[in-house]
């Protein structure tokens, strides 16, 4: 017996891409399936189950683009890989935009990838420089931020599908329902979620996050982290903000690759 298969979420990106149909794609069966199959935890039913026909057409419509030939990132088990934390546990909030469109990268959590991906991913770099200068942890030489979403930070991005080579292809492809659905569940906690806003993109959505503390700046990819991620110390921000509502802080250095 092999004992050393891959987790769910570290499954290497198929080498060819795939065809899928509606039934390769898990939310097409509804939240109550999500949970009891894992993939989503079983808090955030009562959030996805009013949705269940949004992301059925959700997954009509990525079927049929991948019948007509795109590629479809990431994999459809993890593109909900953000719910897998339970709404109980979660701490922080950092908005992404949309998934890695290089094949292989997107893991189904904002800004991070698969272990093995090398180079790091431009906007995680930065990410990881900015780190360094507010706290001194180092570059984790990875881009697996499992360690992070395990503590309490969701990493949810706007839209969770991409096509492949082509950033920002599924913005209108009927995700926002179910992102806006999400955030109201945080900002309806009575202990507070921490939201981190980098850019205009998901600074837009601070206006459903009334009642949670947030942080913004501009975003860290290459072309606007100089106007103002840099230098803005939101890893060490965001700790003193959980010691305020009484949670206990991020380790924010992450293991060995």
């Amino acid at each position: 017996m092999n004992n050393e298969q891959p987790a769910l979420f570290d499954a290497p990106e198929p080498t060819a891409p795939p065809a899928y149909s509606t039934e390769d794609f898990p939310f097409f069966f509804g939240a109550k399936s999500l949970a009891s199959r894992g993939f989503i935890a079983a808090d955030w039913v009562s959030t996805l189950e009013p949705l269940d026909g949004v992301l059925q057409e959700i997954a009509r419509k990525l079927a049929a683009r991948s019948q007509a030939g795109e590629q479809i990132l990431p994999a459809p088990e993890v593109m909900l890989r953000a719910l897998s934390l339970p709404v109980a546990e979660i701490k922080v909030l950092i908005m992404g935009q949309d998934p890695y469109p290089t094949p292989g990268q997107a893991n189904g959590l904002a800004f991070a990838a698969a272990k093995n991906v090398r180079p790091l991913p431009r906007s995680l770099r930065n990410i990881y420089k900015e780190l360094f200068v507010d706290l001194g942890v180092p570059e984790a030489g990875h881009p697996d931020l499992g360690a992070w979403h395990e503590q309490g930070v969701m990493l949810l991005n706007q839209v969770l599908s991409v096509t492949a080579s082509n950033a920002g292809s599924h913005q209108k492809l009927g995700w926002a329902p179910v992102i806006e659905a999400i955030i109201a569940t945080l900002n309806a906690r009575k202990v507070p979620v921490v939201a981190v806003l980098w850019g205009a993109h998901a600074q837009k959505l601070g206006t459903l996050m009334n009642n949670m503390p947030q942080l913004r700046s501009a975003h860290p990819s290459p072309l606007s982290a100089s106007r103002g991620f840099f230098g803005s110390k939101h890893f060490s921000q965001i700790n003193r903000r959980l010691a305020e509502i009484g949670q206990a802080p991020i380790e924010w250095k992450l293991p060995a690759g």
